[in-house]
Parts: structure tokens; sequence; C-alpha cells
């Protein structure tokens, strides 16, 4: 037996293995196929101060080993969200981490009062890899300032009870500075990784496949890339939880982002092959450790990072 219980800062939950956000909405459609409690927690699709439509079709295009997504935050907005969505999830038992995103740090700070004090509310996810509208679109997450600036104010805002996670973009020069941004704003831990931005051109047409001509890239081709970027991040700030994300098909999948220095995981694409992977993932996730010596998760979490002696220590103690 492996003690799969972990915690991302004040929250705990009874195993790491947690859907993504904007894979799985809000967690309704999942429970057909298993019960959405068994998770660590339901993360939520990124949700927004007003209803959003969304950009234009079509939204989604495969690739070589992912897909492209062109989405756009669609969503039912804060209210009915809270009212519908989260109110399904606390009856069916399941700990929610809650997607939150905005064009304007005054949304994200009207977004995190709104949830302040939800019992329903495990976390806040603060998608700041938004376009940012008061720097003329400029995503919050490639600037170091105007992450701080969202995060600062956010964790001013929240609940002091509900950890709060920033949730970065790959496409920087270095995540690491925008990590310590972060964590200097008062983040209490990290989301890693949100989409690769991409493009497709359809060789029929010879235009872009998708409506919103560029989207976000998810799926086991961006999986070397969120391991690379959880690795450095627990390297520069290994006292900050991370929740690790990105191409995760299989139980070995996990267990490198585990490795590298994630203390839970979300599944994403892959559920649109396979609707019961979260739960397929953690059971192999259980059995990789076990083949491995470890008693528990946690003795996992950035073990990658030990030298040979450390690494005997821990699987030994």
């Amino acid at each position: 037996m492996v003690d799969m219980s972990t915690r991302l800062g004040s929250a705990a939950f009874p195993n790491p293995v947690m859907t993504a956000s904007g894979c799985a909405a809000a967690g309704q459609e999942l429970n057909q196929f298993f019960d959405v409690s068994s998770l660590g927690a339901v993360v939520t699709k990124s949700i927004m101060t007003r209803p959003r439509s969304g950009r234009a079709t079509p939204r989604m295009a495969e690739t070589p080993s992912g897909m492209l997504n062109s989405i756009g935050l669609q969503g039912p907005g804060i209210d009915s969200f809270i009212e519908h969505d989260l109110a399904w999830l606390a009856a069916h038992g399941a700990r929610t981490v809650v997607s939150i995103a905005g064009g304007h740090t005054d949304e994200y700070v009207e977004l995190a009062r709104k949830l302040y004090g939800n019992p329903a509310v495990a976390a806040l996810e603060v998608n700041i890899s938004c376009p940012n509208v008061e720097s003329r679109g400029q995503v919050f997450a490639c600037d170091a300032s105007a992450s701080s600036r969202v995060i600062g104010a956010v964790r001013r805002a929240a609940d002091p009870g509900q950890p709060v996670l920033a949730k970065l973009s790959p496409d920087v020069t270095d995540i690491t500075l925008i990590a310590r941004a972060c964590a200097e704003a008062g983040a209490d831990g990290f989301s890693l990784i949100n989409t690769l931005l991409g493009l497709v051109i359809d060789p029929d047409t010879m235009a872009p496949m998708l409506g919103g001509i560029t989207g976000g890239l998810s799926g086991p081709a961006i999986r070397p890339v969120a391991v690379r970027c959880v690795w450095q991040v627990r390297r520069a700030l290994p006292h900050l939880p991370i929740l690790g994300m990105g191409g995760i098909r299989t139980g070995l999948d996990a267990l490198e982002f585990v490795l590298a220095g994630a203390s839970a995981v979300s599944v994403g694409t892959a559920v649109f092959g396979d609707p019961t992977a979260p739960v397929r993932i953690l059971a192999e996730l259980e059995t990789a450790l076990a083949e491995r010596g470890f008693t528990s998760l946690a003795d996992a979490v950035g073990y990658a990072h030990l030298d040979e002696f450390q690494r005997s220590a821990r699987r030994t103690a």
C-alpha cells in the first residue's frame, strides 16, 4: 500500500490525480464514467466574471501526438458557475480547484471575492496565461510585473484558507523568473504548464485551420516541455508545491512529473480518447510507486533532484 495523500499549500487531497482545466468542464461529463469524488480534485474550466461565448469555429485541430484548441474561455460566468456547477460538485462530494481568468486585475479580484469562504473551494488556480487588456493584449504570464500584480491582488482578496496557484505559460524565455515574481507576490504554489501557442495551416484551403488562427497545443507532444518547467521551478523554489500537467497518458507519465517535483498532476487531453483516464492513471501511478519501493507519494516528490545518497536515505527511511 502506498500513501497517496498530498497537499497543495494548506489544501489536503486524498490522492494527487486531478482533471485539467478546460478538458472536463466542471466534472459532470466525466461522472457518467466514474465517481469524480474519487479523484484528488476536479480542476474546473477557467471561469470569468461574465458569460462568454468563446472564439469562432473551427476550434479544435488534431496534431501529431496532440491537439490545438481555440475555445477562448467559453463559460457561464461566475454567478451561474457558483449556483449550478460548484453546487453540483459539492453535492457529489468532489474536491474542487476553481480556475479563474480575466482581462483586468480587477476581474481576478472580483472572482476571488465571489469565491471567498465557499467551503466547496479547495484552492484557486489563477490562469494568468490570458491576454492582458491593461497592456494591449500582452499575456499576463509572459511578464513578471503583470504576473506579480495579478497574483498579489488575488492573494490579498482571496480567502486565506484557499491556496492560490499561479498557472504559468511555457512561452517565455525563463519560467523561473515569472515563478519567482509570483512567489514574492504571495503565490502558494504553481500549476505547470498551460498549453503552448501553436498554429496549423490546412494544405487544401491553404489557410489557418482554426477560426481564431492560433490555438493552445496540448497532449503528449508537450510532455517533455512540461516536465522541464516543473523541474526548473522545483529547483528554483523547492518550498512551494506544484500541480503538474502536460501530455499525461499513463501512470509512468505521471510519475515523471512527480519525480521532477510535482506534488499532484492534472490529466487533460487524454480524457478525449479515454474518459476513465484519470482513475486509470491514479491506479497505475500507485503501482509504479510501489514497484519502486516508495511507501508514500510524498517521498517520491522531487526525488530526481536528490543525489545518490539522499535517494537511498529517502527510500529506506
